[in-house]
């Protein structure tokens, strides 16, 4: 699958995984003491091309997120900047599954014979 696929398939489980940190950043904004999160995808991904398991990769690239303003409760979330990033990765995990629903087809026209 890999051959078929390539790195797409690995890009669309990081994207994914950073998805879910960056919800759960902004779905605890109000919750004192939380740490938002997040996945450096460029790093994960070069992970993942040099043989780290996706979950090893996503583990050792994720940072707690440093606040240019921290809350008096101890909360890091800034939620303009989390619903920009999580917009923007939304974005890029859709080009990336729009790419794999692409090869799809022409997969299934291949072996149509078409």
């Amino acid at each position: 699958m890999d051959k078929i696929f390539g790195i797409y398939g690995d890009a669309l489980a990081l994207r994914s995984q950073r998805l879910n940190m960056l919800a759960s950043n902004i779905a605890n904004a109000a919750t004192p003491h939380f740490k938002a999160r997040d996945l450096d995808f460029d790093k994960a991904i070069a992970s993942v091309l040099d043989g780290t398991p996706l979950n090893d990769s996503v583990a050792s690239n994720s940072r707690y997120r440093v606040p240019l303003q921290p809350a008096m409760d101890g909360n890091t979330v800034e939620l303009s900047t989390e619903q920009t990033l999580f917009a923007e990765n939304a974005v890029q995990y859709r080009s990336t599954l729009s790419f794999l629903e692409g090869r799809l087809g022409t997969l299934r026209r291949a072996m149509k014979g078409e």
